[in-house]
């Protein structure tokens, strides 16, 4: 692929020294978050207080064909059960498309209209949700349109830059915090509406915000970068048998990344229902939402981030930084340990009889640091690894992972009701701490194989 740069006089500093068009990216990208997470706190909860009851269960088209391929595999199935598996089939597909999205901006429609079109799937997703008969037909709109949108928005901040160029980190780190942002004040808001309103308030919020990004992107897309155009690949040479060892090993790599995935992607899942069930929300006369909690994970990242880097480069300058594996599996265990302070929450008495909410909090600041020492660095990882005639392919295998991982989490919130709380978030502790001790494994083997060197 070749990139046409824009020329000296098209790139206008106005962002802390970065070209417009970073504005741009990162304040379509918050409103997406805002729209997507925002939805996404309320998925699993809707589904089990309202959709898939009695009286409204009825009218949704679809349902019985789902819920029969559900049972066919699992057994009979409780409303619980059947809302866990349909949110990790679905976060499980919203992981996997923008693969097949960023093939389609690149060969087909081009960066800007690919968007365009990713972001008006999403926004019609977010009003279909708005009527029962049309909620599997909102939720495919949603798969197919986070794909096409994302597969072609984070793309185009790159291409804002020339190679080499040491503001791109810079610029990625802008559209992180946006990310951070929405996913922070999204849940907040939806989960108000919710309480105070309607479920359908909520999902209209999430339109009205893909709307806003929609209309972001098209006004500023002259701060955009040209549309990329498809090269020949002939001047790069086969792959070697070296190369192939290395694709061969991240194959390998990828269901053990599945199990810190299968934990992480429980949080947007069956997390919400166990916070429900569980863990004391009222005080007094006032009751706090439970998708509250979710913007903890927008917020953690602004707080952790830089002291994890600083720990990383006083690591450096010890020489004693671990290398990928190592953050990795430092990851996973951290991770683990979070997942076991909801467990240990199933055994501190309180007059209420549910569990105090210091423990949800704490969980998620001490998860996002594992997130923060796995995610960053396993994207780092594929991307490095990876040979050059198929990095890209290689990436999108990482996220192969992420949908994986996704997908099972699903099929684990149906053991939610057939288990003790205790039970079931040791058991996602285990599968995480496990994930950290093959990697561990992993990365000794390939130090000794210098597949990657």
């Amino acid at each position: 692929m070749t990139i046409a740069a824009a020329s000296a006089g098209e790139v206008r500093a106005t962002l802390f020294g970065h070209p417009r068009g970073v504005a741009t990216i990162a304040a379509t990208e918050l409103w997406d978050r805002i729209s997507f997470h925002g939805m996404q706190a309320l998925l699993v909860l809707y589904m089990v207080g309202a959709l898939l009851k009695p009286g409204h269960i009825e009218h949704v088209v679809g349902y019985g064909a789902v819920r029969g391929a559900l049972e066919a595999v699992r057994g009979n199935l409780s409303i619980k059960a059947i809302a866990t598996q349909i949110f990790g089939l679905y976060i499980g597909l919203v992981n996997l498309t923008p693969i097949l999205g960023g093939a389609l901006g690149d060969r087909l429609l081009g960066r800007r209209r690919a968007v365009v079109l990713g972001g008006s799937l999403m926004a019609a997703g977010h009003f279909c949700m708005a009527f029962d008969q049309s909620f599997f037909l909102a939720l495919l709109l949603l798969i197919f349109g986070a794909g096409i949108f994302r597969g072609n928005l984070a793309p185009q901040l790159g291409e804002l830059y020339e190679r080499g160029d040491r503001r791109r980190a810079a610029a990625f780190q802008i559209y992180g915090s946006a990310v951070n942002l929405g996913a922070f004040v999204s849940p907040l808001i939806t989960g108000e509406l919710q309480k105070d309103i309607s479920w359908h308030a909520g999902f209209a919020f999430a339109g009205f915000g893909m709307l806003v990004g929609l209309v972001i992107y098209l006004v500023g897309q002259r701060d955009l970068p040209a549309e990329r155009v498809s090269a020949s690949q002939a001047q790069l040479p086969p792959l070697s048998r070296r190369d192939w060892h290395a694709i061969a090993v991240l194959l390998s790599l990828v269901p053990i990344a599945s199990l810190f995935w299968i934990a992480q992607s429980q949080i947007w899942n069956t997390y919400n229902i166990w916070v429900g069930d569980h863990v004391q929300l009222q005080y007094g006369s006032w009751t706090m939402p439970v998708p509250w909690l979710q913007s903890l994970d927008g917020l953690a990242p602004f707080v952790f981030v830089p002291p994890v880097l600083m720990f990383w480069r006083w690591q450096r300058r010890r020489g004693r930084e671990p290398d990928e594996f190592g953050k990795m599996a430092t990851g996973c265990f951290i991770f683990a340990s979070a997942t076991l302070l909801l467990a240990v929450a199933q055994f501190v008495p309180t007059a209420s009889g549910r569990a105090l909410i210091v423990f949800p909090i704490l969980f998620h600041l001490v998860s996002n640091v594992g997130w923060l020492f796995f995610a960053p660095t396993a994207t780092s990882l594929y991307s490095r690894a990876a040979p050059a005639q198929v990095n890209a392919t290689m990436i999108g295998l990482y996220y192969f992972a992420v949908a994986l991982g996704s997908t099972v989490s699903g099929w684990f919130g149906g053991l939610y009701e057939r288990v003790s709380p205790a039970s079931f978030w040791t058991l996602h502790a285990g599968l995480c701490a496990l994930g950290g001790v093959l990697l561990l494994a992993a990365g000794w083997a390939i130090r000794r194989s210098r597949v990657f060197d």
